[in-house]
Formats: C-alpha cells, sequence, structure tokens
C-alpha cells in the first residue's frame, strides 16, 4: 500500500495516478492547512502588489491562500515559485508563461530555496522589495540571503499549518498501517517529525514497526530527517509528481 500524506488540497491528484498504476492507496494527511487567524497583512502585502519587484511564493497552499484575495495578476510583476506544484497551482489561477515571468530552480528535480536563489538576478534586487508569500514560520534561508544582496524583503503568512492530534480514530489507522511495512509519500521534514510523534504516543512497542516503514521523498532534507528518525528505507527521487511515481512503478 502506499501511503499520501500531503495535506488533503494535494493529496488527492497524486492518488488519483498511484490507482492509475495499480497501487492501493490510502490519503493520510500530516499537515493540516487553515487560513491564518488574521488576514489583514496578507490583504495589505497584497494589494501592495505592483510595487514590488518580485513576490516569491513558497508552496503551492501559499499560492491558493493568496490567490483566495486576488481578483488579476499584474503581468508587469515577476513571480518565483520554489517547485514544480506552485507553478501549477499559480496555472490553475491564470499566472502561467508566456504571459509572467515566472522564475524557478533551473533543474526542477530540486525544488528548493536554494536552487532558486541561484536562478535568480539578485544584484538586480538590490534596494528593491521583495514579497515572500509562506506558512506561518518556516525556513529563513530564503529571506535571509535576498536581505544579504540588500533586497527590502516582507515575508508574510497567507496560511498556518499544524499536525494532526492523535484521536482514537488516527490511532487506529495508523497501528493498522504500522501492522507491516507500506509506501509512505513524504513531502515535508515537518509532517515527518509529526508522524514521529504521532508513533511515539502510541506507545514504545510501534517504533520498531515505524522503523520498518519504506519512505518515498523528493528532497535530501527529507531524507536526512527520515535518518535521524531511525528510518533506513528510504528513497530520494527529486521532486515531482512524475519522479515520485516512477519510483512508486518501479518497485
Amino acid at each position: 500500500m502506499v501511503v499520501v500524506t500531503r495535506p488533503r488540497a494535494q493529496a488527492d491528484g497524486l492518488a488519483e495516478a498511484l490507482r492509475a498504476i495499480g497501487r492501493t492507496v490510502e490519503v493520510l494527511p500530516l499537515l493540516q492547512i487553515a487560513p491564518v487567524d488574521d488576514p489583514a497583512p496578507l490583504r495589505a502585502a497584497l494589494a501592495a502588489v505592483p510595487d514590488y519587484a518580485l513576490a516569491v511564493f513558497v508552496s503551492p497552499n501559499a499560492v491558493d491562500a493568496a490567490f483566495a484575495h486576488l481578483d488579476a495578476w499584474p503581468a508587469a510583476v515577476p513571480l518565483a515559485v520554489v517547485g514544480e506544484g506552485s507553478r501549477a497551482a499559480l496555472a490553475r489561477h491564470g499566472v502561467a508563461d508566456p504571459g509572467y515571468t515566472i522564475h524557478s530552480p533551473l533543474d526542477p528535480a530540486h525544488s528548493d530555496s536554494e536552487h532558486l536563489l541561484q536562478n535568480l538576478d539578485l544584484a538586480a534586487l538590490s534596494g528593491r522589495r521583495v514579497l515572500i508569500v509562506r506558512g506561518d514560520g518556516g525556513r529563513e534561508l530564503l529571506a535571509d540571503a535576498l536581505r544579504a544582496a540588500g533586497a527590502t524583503v516582507e515575508a508574510v503568512a497567507a496560511y498556518r499549518r499544524s499536525t494532526p492530534v492523535l484521536t482514537p480514530g488516527l490511532a487506529a489507522r495508523l497501528r493498522a498501517l504500522l501492522a507491516q511495512p507500506n509506501d509512505w509519500i513524504i513531502t515535508s521534514s515537518e509532517a515527518l517529525r509529526g508522524l514521529g510523534g504521532l508513533v511515539e504516543a502510541l506507545g514504545p512497542q510501534f517504533g520498531a514497526q515505524f522503523r520498518q516503514q519504506r519512505l518515498v521523498v523528493p528532497h535530501a532534507r527529507i531524507a536526512e530527517t527520515a535518518y535521524a528518525l531511525g528510518l533506513r528505507h528510504v528513497t530520494l527521487t527529486g521532486s515531482g509528481d512524475a519522479r515520485l511515481l516512477a519510483a512508486l512503478q518501479s518497485q
């Protein structure tokens, strides 16, 4: 069985593709996405979009949350995305090449802030305003690098993330899944740490079962998190659903 752990909004399409290649799938979101408590800072930042030299969306959830407050994106303002999922989310809102300038990592197999920075003209952003739309918290690497290059960076939270509470129903699902090795698609280190916490709350006897699970991850950072949790059956695919599917189809 393949366990898809993405937030619900991004899980169903991947689950359908997995079923199409003959895999049995269970969708078990390990991150819950909700609107921010106070959307006023997000709305204010979006109202000032024409004043920015660049707007960066760090995830598909950031795109969807922001565009819930937008009628249209000004074509003169370039955008940047960390991964192909965010590019696809922009396209769903009518923002796509060639009508808009969208920066992303040159190699779509490496969807992270480090590779996005390599494809930005940082010198051209010196002295100019850059907007980063993200979830609450998150990595500061992108903002720090842009500020170091002389940009004026404003980061605004578009959504809240949380890990699920261990209800009796969730505990029963986890015990059933851990009873035998499965393929777990993990696309977030935060989600994986949350899963580790849920397993720990089940009781010490489930730790060994957890460490026997097979993980399929798109990024080296997530693989490092897995190894730190004692997991050893980890397949690193590179970013994008096509690579995840190819890895699972070959197993």
